[in-house]
């Protein structure tokens, strides 16, 4: 695992509330603000290490507020710090409420090419249903691997009993920025997310 101190930040895109991080421990606490992480370009604070090569990525989202329905926390790993980069993220929302075609608390983004718009790929819940994929706080582990252009995103609710989400193929560059990624969806106020017992293996 690297040490926090080789962790940066910067905002993506030109959020009108800038954000902020802090290391807590075995984490960060980030403060951030931001339109969103979706369609053509980004708003969001975004702390990050340049890492080379497959990774095996694990984190804990102890707590994230919630200034609106879709506020969006995760880790991601982008290509480079431009609004319209291409990435991959596997992110949470701080509740299970439906949100279009959303019926969780996680979901996994992409996209494909820079400056296109984004996808994700949904839970497998029905409508009304209760969700196979539930965020229960303090206890949201979120992990990212990549194995060549795969890329496998998995969570759990204690760190070592894992449920795979989704796997996924991105030819992205073989060198990435690899970090956190949080978005308020709310211009005027800001959301907090403490991510915690971080882990990067190669």
């Amino acid at each position: 695992m690297k040490s926090m101190q080789a962790f940066r930040n910067c905002d993506l895109g030109y959020p009108s509330l800038k954000g902020s991080f802090t290391v807590a421990g075995t984490g960060f606490d980030i403060i951030a603000g931001g339109k969103d992480i979706w369609e053509k370009d980004d708003e969001a604070h975004f702390v990050y290490t340049e890492h080379k090569g497959d990774f095996d990525f694990v984190c804990r989202v102890e707590s994230l507020t919630a200034p609106d329905l879709y506020t969006k926390a995760g880790v991601m790993g982008r290509e480079d710090t431009g609004a319209s980069s291409r990435f991959v993220y596997f992110q949470i929302f701080p509740g299970n409420g439906e949100r279009n075609k959303n019926t969780g608390g996680y979901e996994f983004q992409y996209r494909k090419e820079a400056g296109a718009d984004c996808q994700a790929i949904y839970p497998p819940d029905a409508p009304g249903a209760p969700p196979k994929f539930p965020v229960t706080f303090p206890n949201v582990w979120i992990r990212l691997a990549r194995s060549g252009d795969k890329f496998t995103a998995s969570t759990s609710s204690d760190g070592t009993n894992w449920k795979q989400y989704t796997q996924f193929s991105l030819a992205l560059n073989p060198t990435l920025l690899l970090g956190f990624a949080v978005t308020s969806h709310n211009v005027d106020t800001p959301v907090t997310a403490k991510f915690r017992d971080i882990k990067l293996d190669r």
